[in-house]
């Protein structure tokens, strides 16, 4: 089997590497190959690239992911978000390929507070979220097999997160800010790659589990929460913080005004996808202290 994995240097495809290394023939590119084309700003290129190359399992884990920059160069946005997964999925319909493609929970409003569920009203703020939701919809006019994971709070030990900014802000700072106001679940690029690997495999052996799932841990937390367990954590490993607990101040978003509009509500219903391909997600603590001890130690 063949697989063809966009974005390989990515929080994301750097650990899908790593899983879809033992079900087969990997073929991993990023947007600088010279080889083949793995730069989605270029959709004929890569649509090249899936013809030369006839993969079995396409996975895309390629994105525009600069939410605010964006609204400023939403012609490249869609370009890499929306046309250039429809050009891989009508490459993957060509050639009977499986199409699997990173979607997020920036493809809703945010309002209320229970958790999305795939089949809820989609009504996107901002331009980035109405670019991922349009590459969700190419693809799935395409009539290819696929499958389509919409996830939130990504994090990696690889490259830059929140929990490091957080720590480097509080190292050199003696008071803080951090909204409060914004629900959702902290995911590591770990274990969606994990569990896209396990999705393959199953969905290899039966089409009937194609679709739209979403993916992320386990359980909800604010931004400010989510600073404060990395925080402590800081705190035990030894790190030296110039912020104490009591010189945190949690805001509301309308006090921090960006270019793009951020969902309040980003939690996800992950029913689904654990009812199909018969998995627990793991708390979200859990993955994040597992980050922080491969970085800090302890």
């Amino acid at each position: 089997m063949k697989i063809l994995l966009f974005g390989k240097n990515g929080q994301l495809g750097w650990e899908l590497q790593r899983s879809l290394a033992p079900l087969g023939d990997l073929v991993a590119l990023d947007r600088f190959e010279q080889q083949y084309c793995g730069d989605l700003s270029n959709p004929n290129g890569i649509a090249g690239t899936v013809r030369a190359l006839r993969p079995d399992v396409i996975v895309n884990a390629a994105a525009y992911t600069a939410v605010d920059k964006a609204e400023s160069e939403s012609e490249l946005a869609n370009i890499i978000n929306a046309v250039a997964p429809g050009a891989l999925a009508e490459e993957a319909k060509r050639c009977g390929a499986w199409l699997v493609h990173y979607s997020t929970d920036y493809v809703f409003d945010g309002s209320g507070d229970k958790p999305w569920r795939e089949d809820d009203q989609v009504d996107p703020l901002s331009v980035y979220g109405q670019t991922k939701l349009a590459g969700e919809q190419a693809i799935q006019a395409s009539d290819c097999r696929h499958l389509i994971f919409r996830t939130s709070w990504v994090y990696a030990a690889r490259g830059n997160n929140f929990a490091k900014t957080m720590l480097r802000l509080a190292q050199e700072r003696q008071q803080l800010s951090v909204i409060n106001d914004q629900i959702g679940t902290p995911t590591g690029a770990e274990l969606l790659a994990d569990v896209s690997a396990h999705a393959i495999r199953q969905a290899l052996k039966t089409s009937e589990v194609a679709g739209v799932y979403h993916l992320t841990a386990g359980g909800e937390t604010s931004w400010y929460d989510y600073a404060h367990l990395v925080f402590d954590y800081a705190r035990r490993a030894g790190l030296e913080l110039k912020t104490d607990k009591q010189s945190v101040a949690a805001i509301p978003t309308s006090a921090y005004q960006t270019p793009a509009r951020r969902p309040l509500n980003s939690r996800l219903n992950t029913e689904k996808l654990q009812t199909v391909f018969g998995l627990q997600l793991p708390a979200w603590q859990l993955g994040v202290e597992r980050m922080l001890s491969e970085l800090y130690g302890k």
